[in-house]
């Protein structure tokens, strides 16, 4: 009997994903755990695999296919005949769909619901799928009547159909998450909902004179030549949201200075022979995640948020560093954990995984969250300086751009030393010019003289 293979959970608040590569065929023997397709959500590409031995008998999907969690991607013959599938059984794969149908049917009641829950949500799907009032709880014809009964008789309001994954995805975005109008099954708040009201707040703000104003229609390109449309990726939608939010909601303002770092690039030659041994990289990254990972606990505002609803400043009393990672999919950010309790060893393999994970398409999307504060290196490409975007919700971001031999004056006369290019971008509504300016100097100056970090890291 032929064993259908779902759509397992991906994570908290990730409902669905897009095809981008199948990677089996129909006839094909498989293991168990070997991958089927590639599935790219809003975060990473994961491979999905069979959770059982045998042929495949049929593969409903294909590539740029959107696919949600529960539906039917593959069926399975147990077994490991490689040649059933061209012989009599070719009959069974073509019977097979029939009975695989049907049991598509559940996954497949969900577009409707999604059509359709904004408009009419009694009639979106028959059954329990329909979202009881009590949930309707964005602004609809339920939200009021919810409310004002929990108002008028003192009863607790009803829950948020969110995961904690959604609400902490909402509030990283900005977005209030009882805003949010659900298009899940019952009125559940899925990632694509949050990252729509998100856009809308966006557009509206900026059509209130709240943000820059709204860009004309785009002209006809193809008046003028060839033109080619490219769909941006899941990563790169993601990104533009969570950028234009972070660039619109945060008052931004970059400190730039420069580390002489002659000494400590000697000090980054000798050594990293040892680290290579460990299994790393020794990098100016991984140097500069440790002194900056001792600088949060010198400097603990800036491992802060902003919470401007209950108008607080949260301090963290953990360090988790994100360090981005240019990835043919777009920008990531893995988040080293606990960075300031790892010797710089360790963070250079730590790194040096996470970064491979990240250009194979293989983080998880946990990997990706929880950071304090972030460091982006363009050294490694080129450039002078740079005005980095703080990663919303945190309140600064430290840029770094390719080191440069100058000629420096010291000791009444010039040499020729080795400057690193810094730039920090940081939240003016948490932070303070002048705070800025010494939490910079003392990154300089723990890059300048390493054995600062021991007296004050």
């Amino acid at each position: 009997m032929a064993v259908e293979i779902k759509l397992p959970v991906l994570g908290e608040g990730v409902d669905s994903g897009t095809v981008a590569g199948v990677l089996a065929a129909v006839g094909d023997s498989v293991e168990a755990d070997a991958p089927l397709i590639e599935l790219e959500t809003d975060k990473a590409v994961i491979e999905v695999p069979a959770t059982e031995a045998g042929v495949i008998a049929s593969l409903p999907v294909h590539a740029g296919d959107t696919v949600e969690v529960g539906q039917v991607i593959a069926t399975i013959e147990p077994g490991s005949e490689p040649a059933r599938p061209s012989s009599a059984p070719a009959g069974e794969a073509a019977a097979e769909p029939p009975t695989s149908a049907p049991a598509a049917e559940p996954p497949a009641a969900v577009p409707p619901a999604v059509a359709t829950a904004p408009q009419t949500p009694v009639s979106a799907a028959p059954g329990p799928p329909v979202a009881p009032a009590p949930f309707a709880h964005a602004p609809s014809a339920h939200a009021p009547s919810a409310h004002s009964q929990a108002d008028e008789f003192n009863l607790p309001e009803w829950p948020i159909p969110a995961t904690p994954n959604t609400r902490r995805f909402a509030r990283e975005l900005g977005v209030d998450i009882t805003s949010v109008q659900g298009t899940g099954n019952g009125g559940r708040i899925l990632s694509g909902d949050v990252v729509r009201t998100a856009r809308s707040l966006l557009e509206s703000a900026a059509a209130g004179g709240g943000g820059a104003p709204v860009p004309p229609p785009l002209p006809d390109f193809s008046r003028w030549g060839e033109v080619e449309r490219e769909p941006m990726s899941g990563i790169r939608r993601t990104t533009a949201v969570h950028l234009s939010t972070s660039w619109t909601t945060i008052p931004h303002v970059t400190q730039h200075d420069d580390a002489d770092v002659t000494d400590l690039e000697q000090l980054r030659k000798r050594f990293a022979p040892r680290v290579q041994e460990a299994g790393g990289k020794l990098t100016m990254t991984a140097i500069a995640v440790r002194v900056v990972a001792s600088a949060l606990r010198v400097f603990p505002r800036f491992a802060s948020s902003v919470d401007m609803a209950s108008r607080e400043v949260i301090l963290k009393r953990y360090t988790h560093v994100g360090v981005a990672v240019d990835t043919d999919r777009g920008l990531l950010v893995p988040v080293i954990r606990d960075a300031d309790r790892k010797n710089v060893t360790e963070l250079s393999v730590e790194i040096g995984e996470v970064a491979a994970r990240a250009r194979a398409g293989k983080l998880a999307l946990e990997e990706m969250q929880g950071g304090c504060f972030t460091i982006t290196n363009l050294g490694g490409l080129g450039g002078t300086s740079f005005t980095p975007i703080v990663n919303h919700p945190e309140v600064a971001i430290l840029g770094m751009s390719r080191s440069r031999v100058t000629p420096v004056h010291r000791d009444g006369g010039f040499e020729p030393r080795l400057l690193l290019p810094l730039s920090l971008s940081y939240d003016h509504r948490a932070i303070d010019g002048a705070h800025a300016v010494r939490f910079l100097r003392w990154i300089v100056e723990a890059l300048e003289n390493p054995f600062l970090l021991s007296l004050e890291g």
